[in-house]
Formats: C-alpha cells, sequence, structure tokens
C-alpha cells in the first residue's frame, strides 16, 4: 500500500542525542506494551464500537453529502459555527484549499467561528452579506454554549438583515440525532439538519462529514482524504505485530520518553504553511485526549521557518525537555530562481528557489536540535494534498489511541472539561440573579 509520509525516530534516542534520548530497550519495552492495542482497535473497527475507524473505507455518506455540498458552494461565504473539533477539523482541511488569499475559483470563502468575542461576530454581521451567506452550526451534544451563543447571535442577525423565511435556505446544522437545544433551533426555523454520530467526538470528526461538509464546500476531494487515511489505518488493522507501525513507534516514543527522560513537551513545527492549523488540531487532539490522572505531555505549536525567529533560541538552548516532531515538505526546485545580482554577500543563494531556501532550513533546524541533544523526530512527505492529509490525520489519531493505552487512560473523553462547562452554566446563573 501507498505511504504518503516518511516517518523517523533514529534522532530521538540515546545513541543520536544522548542523555535526554530513549534507549532502544526502553522503546522497545514500550512497543511490547502495545501490542494488546491492535486486538482493542481491531475489535472497535470490526464491532463498529469505534465507528471513526470505519470511515477511511466508505464513500456512501459521502455521496449522500454532496447535494448539501453543493447547495452551499453557491454561497458568497459560509460561515461553520463550532467548538474544538467541530471547528478545527473542517478548519484544517479547507487550509489546504485557501492560504488566507480567498478561496479556490468557483468557491465561497469559508470562515471558522470558534470563539465567542462579541467584537469579532460584530465585525462579521458588518462586513458579510449575510444574505449571500450560508451557516453551519455543528455540536455533536448540541447544547455546546459557545456554538449556541454564536448561532443565536448570528441567526438575528441574519433575520434582521433578510427576514425569517431566508433562515430555512441559509442555515443547515449538524448535531446527533436527540432532543438537543440546536436541533430544537434548527427545526424551528426550518432548516436542514443532518445527523452527528453520537459515537464520534468532536475532536476526532475530521473524516466525518463534520470535516467533510466545509471540505467538499472548499473543493476537496474528500474520497482522497479517506484514501490517504485508509493508507496508515489498513496496515494497523491487518498487523500481528506492532513492529514498523508508525503510529504505535511514534506513541512508545513520546510516552517512553517522557515516562523515563521527564521529556513532558511535544513540539509540533510544519515547515509548510498549509499545515500550520493541521498542527492546531494534533494539539487538541493530543492535550485533550491524553491529559488525565496526572498523565500527558503537553503539546506546542511552532511554525518553520517563522518560529526559528521567535521559539528556536529557547528549544535548543533553554530546557531540555522537549520532544520535537518537523514536519517538512520536499520543496526542493520549487518556487521561482533567485537572482540577488552581484551582492557577494548574497552568492549562497543565487540559483536557488524558494523552495530550496525552506527546505535547508527545516533540515538544518533539525540537525541543529539533534545536536543539541533534543531528542528528534521527523516526518517528511512529497505532496501536500487530500491523501496526505488524510494520512497525517490517521497517524496522529491512532498515535493518540496507542499512547492512551501505554498511559491506560480512556482517549475518548474529557471530565475537566464537562467540569469547567458546568461551572460557566453556574456563573452565568449566579450573576444574572445579581
Amino acid at each position: 500500500m501507498t505511504s504518503y509520509y516518511r516517518h523517523s525516530i533514529d534522532d530521538a534516542l540515546d545513541t543520536s542525542v544522548g542523555a535526554k534520548g530513549l534507549s532502544r530497550a526502553s522503546l522497545d519495552r514500550a512497543m511490547a506494551e502495545l501490542r494488546p492495542a491492535l486486538d482493542k482497535i481491531r475489535h472497535w473497527h470490526d464491532s463498529n464500537e469505534l465507528p471513526l475507524l470505519k470511515l477511511p473505507a466508505r464513500r456512501d455518506d459521502l455521496v449522500a453529502l454532496k447535494s448539501h455540498a453543493e447547495r452551499f458552494a453557491g454561497f458568497e461565504h459560509v460561515v461553520v459555527i463550532g467548538s474544538g473539533g467541530s471547528s478545527l477539523s473542517g478548519k484544517t482541511l479547507v487550509a489546504l484549499k485557501d492560504q488566507g488569499f480567498g478561496p479556490a475559483k468557483g468557491r465561497p470563502k469559508l470562515w471558522f467561528m470558534d470563539n465567542v468575542d462579541p467584537a469579532t461576530f460584530a465585525a462579521l454581521i458588518e462586513r458579510l452579506p449575510l444574505e449571500r451567506t450560508g451557516f453551519i452550526p455543528i455540536s455533536k451534544s448540541g447544547g455546546t454554549p459557545e456554538t449556541i451563543a454564536a448561532f443565536l447571535t448570528l441567526s438575528a442577525a441574519l433575520e434582521a438583515k433578510a427576514g425569517k423565511a431566508v433562515l430555512a435556505s441559509n442555515v443547515m446544522a449538524i448535531t446527533e440525532a436527540t432532543d438537543n437545544p440546536l436541533r430544537r433551533l434548527a427545526t424551528a426555523m426550518g432548516c436542514t439538519i443532518i445527523e452527528h454520530d453520537p459515537k464520534i467526538g468532536g475532536r476526532y470528526a475530521s473524516l466525518s462529514l463534520v470535516g467533510m461538509l466545509p471540505a467538499m464546500i472548499a473543493g476537496l476531494d474528500c474520497a482522497a482524504v479517506r484514501e490517504g487515511a485508509a493508507s496508515v489505518l489498513d496496515p494497523v488493522l491487518a498487523a500481528n505485530d506492532v513492529a514498523g507501525i508508525a503510529p504505535a513507534i511514534g506513541a512508545a516514543l513520546s510516552v517512553g520518553l517522557a515516562r523515563e527522560r521527564g521529556i513532558n513537551i511535544t513540539v509540533l513545527m510544519p515547515y509548510v504553511d498549509r499545515l500550520n492549523t493541521f498542527a492546531y488540531w494534533y494539539r487538541q487532539i493530543w492535550a485533550e485526549s491524553l491529559g488525565k490522572d496526572g498523565n500527558g505531555t503537553t503539546p506546542a505549536v511552532a511554525l518553520g521557518t517563522v518560529d526559528q525567529h521567535s521559539q528556536v533560541q529557547l528549544y535548543l538552548g533553554g530546557p531540555a525537555d522537549k520532544l520535537f516532531t518537523f514536519l517538512i515538505q520536499d520543496t526542493a526546485g520549487q518556487g521561482s530562481v533567485l537572482q540577488p545580482g552581484r551582492d557577494k554577500a548574497l552568492d549562497y543563494l543565487a540559483g536557488q528557489t524558494m523552495g530550496d531556501l525552506l527546505l535547508a532550513e527545516a533540515d538544518a533546524t533539525a540537525t541543529a536540535a539533534t545536536k543539541a541533544g533534543r531528542p528528534t523526530r521527523v516526518i517528511r512527505v512529497a505532496e501536500v494534498d487530500e491523501r496526505t492529509i488524510g494520512a497525517l490525520m490517521m497517524h496522529f489519531i491512532l498515535e493518540t489511541i496507542f499512547a492512551a493505552h501505554l498511559w491506560k487512560i480512556d482517549a475518548f473523553d474529557q471530565p475537566a472539561v464537562e467540569d469547567a462547562k458546568v461551572l460557566t452554566r453556574q456563573y452565568l446563573s449566579s450573576r444574572r440573579r445579581t
């Protein structure tokens, strides 16, 4: 089966970086602990207990989404309203098509509203042509307070601008098939409602309709995204041992370094602008899935080459408490040839391309981290397209699941988040009384 990335942990081992690296014996022990996880993942897949593992092979749901995507692709703008994975899933995928300069030709501009700063919403309402804008509120439970508040704000503005009748045509909600606030609001407005699978949590929803619908609207090939995901999942389902399974190796490395070397921060640093949002997607799935019972490592996000000028001094000269994962595309020869003229100080750029410079800086930073004794992992990709992003998403979904197995925790709940939600409601109720 085709592999859409190459995964190397050689420079995270003690034979390369010294005392802060993981020993091969420690890695092997962690890998041995992961063997039962293969059976668990196969059971979840075969029993459909974890439907996200069925998604890479499915196409029927994409066919069903097509008409909805085509209808919303006719708007000038589309606003996706959601928190956490309900927003990051689509935002990460759409970043392949819109790098900040606007959408692909003939496609609407997608906006992902994932916070509740009133000034931001005031600006959106003032500047977007609401009558030519589609709105997609997404909440699995249907009760996410930020999503409900944003939806109430925007639907009221839309009704005030274009009339109540337009709500039914301009709004499409995604929520589970229960009696919940979002479903009740959307039903009262006469809006289309698409069912969110109750067994797929928001941060794991990128391959579901939560990620696929915005991606389709933006013009991505969603079948290709899932093909990429299958290229990572299928070998795991077929494996009798974890040897050579990249997500298992990544989990064993991260957990082993945390246990034995005190490496409690993990930095993901893509040298690809289109994968910057992907790093934030990774940050959520790793942090929210694993930060329980005193376990987990803190995910940090950096972007090459930008953060060579802001973070790398700390990374290489500060505390040796981080695992670095550099995500590097082969950009050699990409871009126009640089012509610096007769300035001898710029001779090193002559005949090079911007892609040559980007690749050289990525390789140099990874090498510098290794020389500084920092555990360093490198993931290389040839292309940044739908198959690649699907493969990377499935890699880190599985790496997270494997890591949870090593830490003996549930990767799919978030009790601390739920506690904060309860307190938020209590604070609002108390302030209203006073």
